[in-house]
């Protein structure tokens, strides 16, 4: 594994690459989940690159981007045996004194992560047009537990025209449901098996809707009421949702997003599922 720091060093790198070039980009602390995705990208191409990358772009100024865990000789060890190319940048690398370019999508935005967390999806768009550029993969990979992300990024590929592939992969979870993520570090063991109400409430969504429930806001009163009986767990929003647009729905009459952000103490989580 060869690793690059420059955008001049992964560039220099990239035109070494056999193609097609897979591509995962992650902000580090890397898990299961993370890995499925490396290798996936290893199994569908000659090469791989991964970056990590904290993006402080798409935190807010009360969010957690001094404390996101990192450690990237641990990262650096699980990569080894199938990244072709590390790119580590740092946040001058990527931001640059005199930068003011930003990529914005309006409309699935504005609602869910985006209501909730303004700013944070344009750090988003921002960086990962950013990385598509440097790297010019053709097929990039990302987690389905980030849903909405997934959404406006594919939205941006769409839009700008860039010659690549967004790949989603299921929500890798833990024997007890909780999604994999980086955050889960934070939780003591007591807020980790409260972790777990954000999975339950789901599968309750899920259950109901293969009963033949059709109707969004009993399902989202349904998901609420049942994460409210857990005194750690704080909602911040329950939603039943177009998969695309991320409106909410009133009758589930296609495919739709169940999703939810709860604050776990200091932690805020987010979960999601496909209700068929």
């Amino acid at each position: 594994m060869k690793t690059a720091r420059t955008v001049a060093e992964m560039r220099a790198l990239r035109g070494q690459l056999a193609g097609p070039v897979g591509f995962v980009p992650t902000m580090g602390f890397l898990h299961q989940g993370h890995l499925s995705l490396v290798d996936r990208a290893r199994a569908e191409n000659a090469s791989v690159v991964v970056s990590i990358f904290v993006n402080p772009t798409q935190f807010g100024p009360r969010e957690d981007y001094q404390t996101y865990p990192r450690d990237l000789q641990r990262d650096m060890a699980m990569l080894e045996s199938s990244t072709d190319v590390l790119f580590l940048p740092d946040a001058p690398e990527m931001y640059p004194p005199g930068f003011n370019t930003w990529v914005e999508v309006a409309g699935i935005t504005d609602r869910l992560e985006g209501a909730s967390r303004p700013g944070h999806f344009r750090g988003v768009a921002t960086v990962v047009a950013k990385l598509f550029n440097i790297v010019q993969p053709h097929r990039a990979y990302f987690g389905q537990k980030d849903a909405q992300q997934l959404a406006v990024i594919k939205k941006v590929v769409s839009d700008l025209n860039m010659p690549l592939e967004v790949i989603g992969l299921p929500t890798l979870r833990e024997p007890d449901g909780l999604a994999m993520s980086s955050r889960n570090t934070y939780l003591n063991p007591e807020q980790r098996r409260a972790a777990t109400v954000l999975y339950r409430a789901l599968e309750m969504a899920r259950q109901s809707r293969r009963s033949g429930e059709r109707d969004a806001s009993r399902l989202r009163a349904g998901m609420l009421a049942l994460v409210q009986q857990e005194p750690q767990a704080r909602v911040d929003y329950v939603s039943i949702a177009d998969p695309n647009t991320l409106e909410e729905l009133e009758e589930i009459d296609r495919p739709a997003l169940a999703s939810m952000a709860v604050w776990i103490g200091t932690t805020r989580l987010i979960d999601n599922t496909v209700l068929e």
